[in-house]
């Protein structure tokens, strides 16, 4: 408990970085609503975010290699900020763009510094009551992120400063706690070709799960909007995809442990075809059925990032795992950049329901893969320990090290692709 206690500033911090960075990407979709942006130059902003999100990833190591954990979180809270308070400053979308890259940043830097943090202070007895928290933290600050767009009037000066002000206020916590800063970790090699070495059905769920969620996130606002929500309805409907997502990571995960994941995986996609058919056939049935339905969307596929990194994590040597959480990241951002715009393209062109279109024909290719690997070769007799993986840093997998070791004792030295 004094452990945990003494993570409270870490802890506080993610809130509020959840709190400004979450909040801004539906802010950005509604005022550009209603500063007339094309629905291209909306779904542009979303993909210029997880762009700064790659970049952070890469670079947050590196950067606290040379100037430590405080300054890094602190150059990185201030890119963020500055980014934030500059959206009223210059009203255009490619300004947006380059302004969204610099929150992408802040929010992927400062997380990799407080896991980093993390890691270097919990012992194998602490680790799963840490990841506990952390887990109820990140999916608290991800909801009351969505929550907040309904107090926030789109393309106004005093919802950007608000924002601004949560964001500095990320700094106070994590920069005034009396915890000694811990030594600078070794940054781990980023080789994307790992994941799909390990296993290929892992390296593409990663990508359907970044098409799933980026999308939803980044530009489901568009598409609240266009099937009649009002912007405090919007904030219920994201908020429903991410409740949706955290109820399902308990069965899930007990599924994933229970049967073949890839069996898991490949019927979690069948799952989110049939959420994502019954969403656009239940546009019109009121507010209660889109909330419903966004709920069963994120049930769906939320954690379809989490059971692709545990099939990913059997095929891997205790050494490789850090490598292998980051190559995995890598995937997962190379699709959250694309998905947005995307998106945004297909309803420009289709209308708003070609959002779950998109979305369904990603997880009927992973469905016809999963089915092709399944095939291909047998499952692995000795598997990880399942564990739900937040989309944050690359250096999550730090964090997870002992927990997916100690599902693989005595596993075998076997990593052909699966």
């Amino acid at each position: 408990m004094r452990l945990l206690i003494s993570f409270a500033a870490l802890f506080l911090s993610a809130i509020l970085l959840q709190l400004s960075s979450g909040g801004v990407g539906p802010l950005d979709a509604l005022s550009g609503i209603a500063l007339n942006f094309s629905r291209q130059e909306i779904g542009l902003l979303g993909s210029a975010h997880f762009l700064g999100f790659f970049i952070g990833c890469w670079w947050a190591p590196r950067l606290m290699g040379t100037v430590g954990h405080s300054r890094a979180f602190a150059a990185f809270t201030a890119a963020g900020a500055i980014g934030l308070m500059s959206h009223m400053l210059v009203v255009d979308p490619l300004a947006w763009a380059v302004m969204r890259i610099a929150s992408g940043m802040c929010v992927a830097g400062c997380y990799t510094v407080i896991e980093a943090w993390l890691q270097a202070k919990v012992t194998n007895e602490t680790r799963g009551r840490t990841m506990a928290v952390y887990r109820v933290v990140d999916m608290t600050g991800s909801m009351a992120a969505q929550m907040i767009i309904s107090v926030l009037a789109p393309a106004s000066y005093v919802s950007y400063n608000l924002l601004a002000i949560v964001c500095c206020a990320a700094l106070l916590p994590l920069t005034l706690t009396r915890v000694s800063q811990p030594e600078t970790p070794a940054s781990p090699r980023l080789r994307p070709g790992l994941a799909y070495q390990r296993s290929p059905l892992a390296a593409a769920g990663v990508l359907v799960a970044a098409l799933s969620s980026a999308s939803f996130r980044m530009v489901g606002p568009l598409y609240g909007t266009e099937v009649g929500l009002s912007t405090s309805q919007i904030a219920w409907f994201l908020a429903a995809f991410v409740l949706g997502g955290a109820l399902a990571q308990y069965p899930v995960g007990w599924l994933a442990d229970k049967y073949d994941r890839r069996t898991v995986l490949v019927w979690l996609s069948v799952a989110a075809i049939a959420s994502s058919a019954i969403t656009v056939f239940s546009a019109g049935l009121g507010t209660t059925g889109i909330m419903l339905t966004a709920g069963l969307f994120g049930l769906t596929t939320f954690p379809i990032y989490s059971v692709a990194a545990a099939h990913a994590h059997d095929f891997a040597a205790d050494d490789e795992r850090v490598e292998l959480s980051a190559a995995l990241m890598f995937w997962f951002a190379l699709g959250a950049i694309a998905a947005p715009w995307t998106a945004s393209l297909f309803i420009d062109r289709y209308g708003p329901q070609a959002l779950f279109v998109m979305v369904a024909a990603g997880h009927v290719l992973l469905v016809l893969f999963g089915i092709a690997r399944m095939r291909a070769r047998p499952a692995p007799t000795e598997r990880t320990g399942f564990s739900w993986t937040p989309r944050t840093s690359f250096t999550l997998g730090r964090l997870n090290l002992r927990s997916r070791a100690a599902g693989t004792a005595d596993k075998p030295g076997d990593k052909t692709q699966n």
